[in-house]
């Protein structure tokens, strides 16, 4: 008996990919019990073509992009990785592509330690769209909540700002590099970095930053009811970010590009000051940079960041919106 499309397109790339509770992909649903002693943590991103990614971006890289965004956002919450489902919207089937994708996605999947639980696969008349649903562990009550940071708290990044931003345009060629910055930059907007270390009752506070650094602190700010104030001098910029700063009219055009650009997929994270050595060993044993850029004080939700001379820079944007 011949199988429609869409399941051999299941049997051939995904089944592989299946883990135990998936049934082999041969079921309705998947059926698993959580570690003892851990709560589930889930999230859900969506991949849309012309939209989060370009129609050129290699296959392989967009797999494993697909997850690493949705385990920054479990990163954020303190959770660790255990399985995802996941739906494709494609306009045709083609096997060199799904071949790539599905590496991309085998290699990531070995990487951190994860499993195919189930998903769907469906055709549609608009661009590709990859959406996937992660579920994670913790112990009992110890998710990390915007909501919780708190005056006297320091604000720490990891890794750094605005790598992304800049490597989309590098291109889509509306910044020029040389060869070197170009694979350093483009492979940030390629694969993100999920920084999934401990920082389960270490940070008070986290979120991960997806639409852009403003953006993203203001909505930490908004749910715990802060003031976040900068140093924008402590802001981490890599070497390859720093060495495309004359393309642009002037700093400030430069700082809105990289802060407000998004797709960093860094955390951002609040800790009172007596658990800074407790972070610092978190980060090293995950291997993560991590910078302290700030502090948050009480007030009106708000961003203030400032330049060494005390004055606050001001934005056009704060950073990416689906819907303007």
């Amino acid at each position: 008996m011949t199988l429609p499309p869409e399941f051999d397109l299941i049997t051939r790339y995904f089944k592989p990919l299946s883990g135990d509770g998936s049934f082999s992909l041969s079921d309705d649903a998947a059926v698993f019990m959580p570690p003892a002693g851990q709560e589930m943590v889930m999230a859900a991103d969506a991949l849309v073509e012309g939209v989060h990614f370009l129609p050129t971006d290699p296959p392989a890289t967009l797999g494993r992009k697909l997850l690493r965004v949705n385990l920054s956002d479990l990163a954020a919450m303190g959770g660790a990785p255990f399985g995802y489902l996941m739906t494709l919207s494609l306009p045709r089937i083609d096997h060199a592509w799904m071949a790539a994708f599905v590496v991309g996605l085998a290699t990531d999947q070995k990487a951190f330690g994860m499993r195919l639980l189930g998903g769907d696969t469906t055709g549609t008349t608009g661009p590709v769209v990859l959406s996937l649903t992660i579920i994670g562990t913790m112990p009992p009550g110890q998710a990390v909540r915007r909501s919780t940071a708190r005056p006297g708290d320091s604000l720490w990044v990891t890794g750094s700002i605005g790598d992304s931003a800049l490597g989309l345009s590098v291109l889509t060629g509306r910044v020029s590099a040389p060869e070197d910055v170009r694979a350093f930059l483009t492979g940030r907007y390629h694969l993100p970095r999920p920084r999934l270390m401990k920082i389960a009752g270490v940070a008070s506070a986290a979120m991960d930053v997806s639409d852009g650094f403003v953006q993203d602190l203001g909505h930490l700010c908004r749910e715990s009811g802060c003031v976040a104030v900068v140093d924008v001098d402590r802001i981490p910029l890599s070497r390859a970010a720093r060495s495309l700063a004359d393309q642009f009219a002037d700093q400030p055009a430069f700082l809105e590009q990289v802060l407000t650009g998004g797709d960093d997929y860094e955390l951002l994270l609040a800790v009172p000051p007596e658990r800074e050595i407790m972070l610092s060993a978190a980060a090293r044993q995950a291997g993560v940079s991590l910078t302290r850029i700030g502090r948050f004080y009480p007030g009106a939700p708000a961003v203030d960041i400032r330049r060494a001379d005390g004055t606050s820079l001001e934005f056009g944007r704060g950073g990416w919106s689906h819907f303007q």
